[in-house]
């Protein structure tokens, strides 16, 4: 593992517990967008995986974004979702079973216009990957 994954996988278990001692009251906003846990499932090893995603609401459905920080490679939550789209976000203290989907074009050019006009941080992502970072909704079930 890279010093930069484990650092960051350090950050991301550390936010996740400050997040949830809180209920979210702490860790809940970055840059004044709003943070939620997301739960998938690995898949290779099949045990729970936590990630705090930023998120924007569309409806009744949440939308994040698998930046990765503007790696070349997705996320690990992405992948994990891809492989079983079942999942559960925490939002304060309220939890919530979702299904995921891959933002189709259309969604994806309005959705992605509005995460970078509340987080610049993503046009920079954008600019350092030749990958298509994936918007992705997650809706209740």
């Amino acid at each position: 593992m890279t010093r930069r994954r484990a650092f960051m996988k350090t950050m991301s278990a550390l936010h996740t517990a400050v997040y949830r001692a809180g209920g979210g009251r702490i860790g809940g906003t970055i840059a004044g967008v709003p943070v939620l846990l997301l739960s998938t499932t690995g898949r290779k090893s099949g045990k729970r995986r936590v990630t705090p995603l930023l998120f924007l609401r569309d409806g009744g459905d949440i939308i994040v974004v698998g930046s990765n920080g503007g790696s070349d490679s997705a996320p690990a939550w992405w992948l994990n979702l891809r492989s079983n789209p079942a999942a559960e976000i925490e939002i304060g203290r309220q939890r919530t079973a979702v299904t995921a989907r891959k933002a189709s074009a259309e969604e994806r050019d309005r959705l992605w216009a509005e995460f970078t006009s509340r987080y610049a941080g993503y046009a920079k992502y954008e600019a350092r990957t030749e990958r298509e970072i994936p918007v992705v909704i997650l809706s209740p079930t």
